[in-house]
């Protein structure tokens, strides 16, 4: 259980790590904290002296307490400390992750760094804690892979505190629109754009897609989906889409498409959202006796290690993966190396990577004419 001391401390350095406390403003008296916390005089002036003693803030006789300028510390830090970079990963060990992660984590290693790997498994609390650690520990950079990039972002005063404490970072497979950071992305609205055209190509013009909705990835393929549809004038029927988030992707999509195949058996074709939806829609299908590409073509996203898995080699739009990581670390090192002439966030002194997509052909899509449609 947490001590009152450390709750109060954690809140002071969480308000000067979002930003509510900038340099040299003066904090709320021992006697607000007191009130706000339920907590002695005592408590607090411990709390306040510990973060005096480690340079959060500063005292001046008679006029209160005051918001450290942590800039100038940070710098003289980092130049006595090693070489640290953070990799901020919405999944370590999942899916395509491990592979942009060791791209990264290998070219920064030849450069002398060490890097400090975290996952916020897509959850904006836990992107929030991770932020505090790296804000209140010495890094030189950071790559970031935004988390729920499609919504909102109420994180994004720490990405501010970043650059005005002069460190760089970069954002991959998305970015926060707002803040308008160097990224190394792909162009998703076109991959979704080719999922499509290849199936409408074969003959197919009832194709249901299914998309993760919470990141902008999956709205992008989404739109990629629609304007394929409106470039050969094929009509969309909207039950045709299934969209779901994160907490969601086990089960929704399956239930979903179920219920859907059960209502109509018109749909030949399937776009997913990536190849790790596509080997559960293997699945459902299996489950109902439709086999790939017999009854339904399918296309996956991302050209991932589930595409020769399955006994059906999946058709998929490749992701540079290692080669993004490889990217990106060239990246941030070169942010870093620049900064000491960039105040705030350099990033625009550094060009941004749009990947464009190829799709990869395997066995899991076929032409309509010679499809067999079962009863």
């Amino acid at each position: 259980m947490e001590t009152k001391y450390n709750k109060v401390k954690r809140a002071i350095q969480s308000n000067i790590m979002d930003g509510t406390y900038t340099a040299h403003q003066k904090i709320s008296s021992e006697s607000e904290l007191m009130k706000q916390f339920g907590v002695s005089r005592h408590t607090v002036r411990l709390a306040i002296g510990d973060l005096v003693a480690k340079g959060w803030l500063y005292r001046e006789q008679g006029s209160g307490t005051f918001c450290a300028d942590r800039s100038t510390a940070e710098e003289g830090k980092q130049a006595m400390d090693s070489k640290n970079i953070a990799i901020v990963t919405t999944y370590i060990s999942d899916y395509i992750f491990p592979s942009i992660i060791r791209g990264a984590e290998s070219r920064l290693s030849q450069e002398g760094y060490q890097v400090s790997i975290f996952s916020t498994n897509n959850d904006h609390h836990k992107e929030r804690d991770i932020l505090e650690k790296i804000l209140s520990q010495s890094f030189d950079g950071v790559i970031v892979e935004p988390t729920r990039s499609a919504y909102s972002n109420p994180n994004i005063n720490y990405y501010l505190n970043l650059e005005r404490l002069g460190i760089p970072y970069i954002m991959i497979n998305a970015y926060y629109d707002e803040l308008e950071p160097t990224r190394l992305v792909m162009d998703d609205e076109r991959g979704g754009y080719l999922q499509t055209e290849h199936l409408i190509q074969l003959g197919h013009t009832e194709i249901a897609g299914l998309f993760k909705t919470d990141d902008t990835q999956g709205t992008k393929r989404m739109k990629g989906f629609l304007k394929a549809h409106r470039k050969y004038g094929i009509p969309l029927n909207p039950k045709n889409i299934i969209t779901y988030n994160t907490e969601e992707k086990h089960t929704k999509p399956g239930t979903e498409l179920e219920n859907l195949l059960t209502a109509t058996a018109d749909i030949t074709g399937l776009v997913c959202y990536n190849d790790e939806l596509a080997i559960n829609v293997l699945n459902v299908l299996r489950s109902k006796g439709l086999k790939v590409p017999t009854n339904l073509s399918v296309v996956g996203y991302d050209d991932s290690f589930l595409t020769e898995v399955s006994e059906v080699k999946l058709t998929s739009v490749a992701h540079p993966k290692s080669e993004m990581g490889k990217a990106a670390a060239d990246t941030i090192l070169e942010l870093i190396k620049g900064k000491e002439t960039v105040k705030g966030n350099a990033s625009s002194q550094v060009e941004s990577i749009i990947y464009e997509p190829k799709l990869i052909l395997r066995g899991s899509t076929k032409e309509l004419q010679s499809i067999e449609i079962t009863s």
